[in-house]
């Protein structure tokens, strides 16, 4: 039987007094269960917002105000439901007395109490509870008949021999326990004589820590989140650690909130051998993409001595980045970096990438698109570090500023009525290099325009577009040769200098050769139907005007511009697969006679596929592109032919050349003296599945008979397996005495592997290693094995790792990394950092 208080909109004289009734009472209907559908009488409810009702399935009285309710007894106020064997509820004071299997649910925070009887108020949803078990985080999944949920993870879960609720989200814990550990079985547990757990956190004195129901530590105070999206200041846990080079590290962070929308962080390290490390890290997060971060860290190094001399790698690293959008159109952008010493850097970072990377650059910007025109205002620094052979000795560096820079750039716009397209860069910037043996006084203001005007149009298949630029660019400064000639650094002249160039272009794409392969040994390899298609492009280039190159001051790419002559001419070769059973989400597609995408008559073979034709505009396979096909394979080779070998007399012998034509090509530097052709460069890439894929990307010189590069990298990963491996492989010309460096040949072999098994939150064992070679001194750069072990709500992982950097760092580190879910990590061995 039931009964329901509901509308509050409804007086106390339209409640008729009734006496109790039975079930039996209730009218008869064929296949009715009574106690699913009990009648239900309207009353009003304690306030003018909630809605209260109640229901029970076995007798109900009432005497007054006050109803007795027993057997499956449920009170839903509001969005909190109280259930309960028996309950005494007074409808007009709000009390409500509970025995038997109480469970009080619902409310802000998704609580859940359980327990064997208590006392509670629904207006002040106040109320005293005794042998409890309770929850924050719990909610239905709204689904009929599904178990409730946590809210994530990272439950807030309670026990205690009394709960006192003195309000809505606020309640004590008397002779009990906190844990966020899933029940029956939690990893941890905090025990105290009262737990105060007032809105997003609960707190106590004179607590004890155990782990796996073993007593670690005792806490004279300790605070616990109870909204685990939440965040509060505090200490964090410390950070212990050794080293065969820091000795033993001892740490401690400070964490803290500033507002809803940024945090920081800010600690310190001793290291027993070297000295203190101070590090501090700000985070903000706005609204839409707006954010910024910044970290600070440095080290107040002890030194050592090495060769009776004595060596200091102190030094410190500031990193900024942020975004602020003022519209959809308007944004600033910042990417910042100061390293003020790089064997800082190469000693003490722990990751390897950025050990050996020494070029830094730090851009900031304003920019502001519309209508296929962009105007930024923008500064930037580029610094190379370099370490010089001898350790005790300041490394070299080279740095190039832009500051400040204001630029124009468009889109292709159409040219009045006609089909003709124009476009245009624009830069007025001022820049300044300095280097060891030459710098430039002062600033030199750059100006450069570069209009170009172009005509695509196509011809029986072929896309062509011919195309015709000028360029002008302006130097208030140039350089000129030093009387020592090339073995000495240029000198800088205040001479201005003018360079005017005229630039035509013709670009030629030819129609897409394909066949498609369709016979039962294809589908039988490859699951459905391979399409090959070849596309072919050729592209020709002349720049005529530079006649004084040697003259111009190098501070980025717009200053290696060069006359050349040349074609460039490649072809890109592709690999799709369509299987069957995606077949009805393309165009309609008859096999037996093809399509326009399938061009040709069906031939016999081995293969039995269709003859080479021409891909039509509909896409491959005849429907859209990407529906139900993906691409296998994707190989492109490309090389450049020269007319003019000297590039108008640019190319200096025995050195290193570097123009805007061979960047276009290649990364990798092949000019050295004047020369026809280029390496053939080659990109291919085998994806066979989402777990699979394999890049091989390689420059060959033909003329030198040679790769000047060559790199492989394979990525596997199924289940909880996963590894990697990588090749790379440069033998490409080197600095000719440019800034003291000398060097005929940048020669170097190097491998890298990883492999593992387990992931960041996978239960049970997880292990994983990764190591680096230098192939060519057959010595290990790097390397570490990393194991874990994750239960319930707390992990444990141990890493060994080792670094191997020459005369800088030659180190062996033990880390350590023990998680307690919703808590924290003590250890030194950050996420970050991790193989997993």
């Amino acid at each position: 039987m039931g009964l329901a208080l509901s509308h509050p909109q409804l007086s106390a004289q339209e409640v008729p007094n009734q006496e109790p009734f039975a079930a039996e009472q209730l009218p008869d209907a064929p296949g009715v269960d009574v106690q699913r559908y009990p009648d239900a009488i309207v009353m009003p409810a304690p306030d003018d917002t909630s809605t209260v009702v109640i229901e029970s399935a076995g007798p109900q009285t009432k005497v007054g105000t006050r109803y007795t309710l027993d057997r499956e007894v449920v009170i839903t106020y509001g969005n909190r439901r109280v259930e309960a064997d028996h309950i005494d509820y007074d409808s007009e004071t709000g009390d409500l007395n509970a025995n038997g299997h109480l469970r009080v649910s619902g409310g802000q925070n998704n609580e859940s109490i359980s327990a064997s009887h208590g006392t509670m108020n629904l207006k002040t949803q106040t109320g005293r509870f005794y042998d409890v078990k309770g929850s924050v985080g719990l909610r239905q999944s709204g689904k009929l008949g599904a178990k409730p949920v946590y809210d994530n993870g990272q439950p807030f879960l309670f026990e205690g021999r009394m709960v006192v609720k003195t309000g809505p989200r606020s309640y004590d814990v008397y002779d009990g326990s906190v844990t966020s550990c899933q029940m029956p079985k939690p990893d941890w547990q905090l025990f105290a004589g009262r737990f105060s757990v007032r809105d997003e956190k609960a707190t106590a004195k004179n607590s004890i820590f155990r782990l796996m129901n073993v007593p670690l530590v005792y806490l004279p105070y300790v605070s616990h989140p109870v909204d685990t999206e939440g965040r509060q200041s505090g200490f964090l846990i410390p950070v212990i650690g050794e080293s065969s080079t820091k000795g033993l590290v001892l740490g401690e962070q400070i964490y803290v909130v500033l507002s809803r929308s940024a945090d920081m962080t800010v600690g310190a390290e001793y290291f027993s051998k070297r000295g203190w490390q101070q590090s501090a890290t700000f985070r903000y997060r706005g609204l839409g993409n707006n954010f910024a971060l910044a970290h600070y860290s440095a080290l107040l190094d002890r030194g050592y001595v090495s060769g009776g001399q004595f060596v200091n790698q102190g030094g410190q690293d500031v990193v900024f980045s942020g975004r602020y959008g003022m519209s959809e159109q308007t944004r600033f952008v910042a990417d910042m970096e100061y390293l003020s010493s790089y064997p800082y850097r190469e000693a003490f970072t722990e990751n390897f990438n950025q050990a050996v990377s020494s070029d830094i650059l730090s851009i900031g910007y304003a920019v502001h698109e519309a209508n296929g025109y962009a105007w930024d205002l923008r500064a930037d620094r580029y610094q190379g570090l370099k370490q010089t052979a001898t350790p005790t000795a300041p490394e070299e560096q080279i740095r190039i500023f832009h500051a400040p820079a204001a630029d124009l750039y468009t889109t292709e716009h159409t040219l009045g009525q006609t089909r003709m397209l124009w476009n245009m860069e624009s830069t007025l910037m001022a820049l300044k290099r300095v280097q060891p043996n030459f710098a430039t006084t002062g600033l030199t203001e750059r100006f450069d325009l570069h209009p170009e005007l172009s005509m695509p149009f196509g011809v029986a298949g072929w896309r062509l577009r011919p195309s015709i630029a000028v360029r002008d660019t302006i130097y208030t400064r140039s350089r000129e040769e030093h009387p020592m000639g090339l073995l000495a650094a240029p000198l800088e002249s205040g001479e201005a200098v003018n360079r005017a160039d005229v630039e035509v272009g013709l670009e030629a794409r030819a129609p897409v050769l394909e066949k498609t392969f369709n016979s039962g040994l294809v589908h039988k390899f490859f699951g459905g139907d391979v399409k090959h298609t070849i596309e072919p492009r050729a592209a020709y280039h002349l720049v005529r005007g530079v006649d004084n190159f040697d003259k111009l001051l190098r501070f980025d790419d717009t200053d290696v511009v060069s006359n050349t002559n040349e074609v460039e001419y490649g072809l890109t070769q592709r690999l799709f697969v369509r299987r069957r059973s995606n077949e009805p989400c393309d165009a309609p597609v008859d096999d037996a006679a093809g399509s326009a995408a399938w061009t040709g008559a069906a031939a016999g073979g081995l293969m039995g596929g269709t003859q080479y034709g021409t891909a039509s505009d509909a896409g491959y396979f005849g429907g859209p592109k990407g529906c139900g096909n993906r691409e296998l394979v994707s190989w492109r080779l490309t090389q450049k032919y020269f007319f003019d070998s000297n590039f108008g007399g640019a190319v200096m012998t025995r050195a290193r050349n570097i123009f805007q034509t061979t960047l276009d090509l290649s990364g990798i530097a092949f000019l050295t003296e004047p020369r026809d052709i280029s390496p053939l460069v080659s990109r291919l890439r085998w994806r066979t599945s989402d777990h699979f894929d394999v890049e091989w990307n390689f420059d060959l010189d033909t003329g030198a008979r040679k790769f000047t590069s060559n790199n492989v990298l394979v990525n596997f990963h199924e289940g909880q397996v996963f590894s990697g491996l990588s090749y790379a492989r440069l033998n490409a010309p080197g600095r000719f005495n440019i800034a003291g460096f000398s060097s005929a040949v940048s020669d170097f072999t190097q491998l890298r592997a990883l492999l593992g098994y387990g992931g960041p939150t996978k239960k049970g064992l997880g292990i994983a290693a990764n190591v680096g070679l230098d192939l060519n001194r057959k010595e290990v750069q790097y390397g570490a094995l990393q194991t874990q072990y994750n239960w319930n709500c707390c992990g444990l992982s141990v890493e060994y790792r080792k670094y191997a950097l020459g005369s800088v760092r030659n180190e062996n580190a033990y880390r350590f990394n023990f998680t307690l879910a919703n808590i924290g990590t003590a250890g030194n061995l950050r996420r970050a950092e991790r193989l997993f």
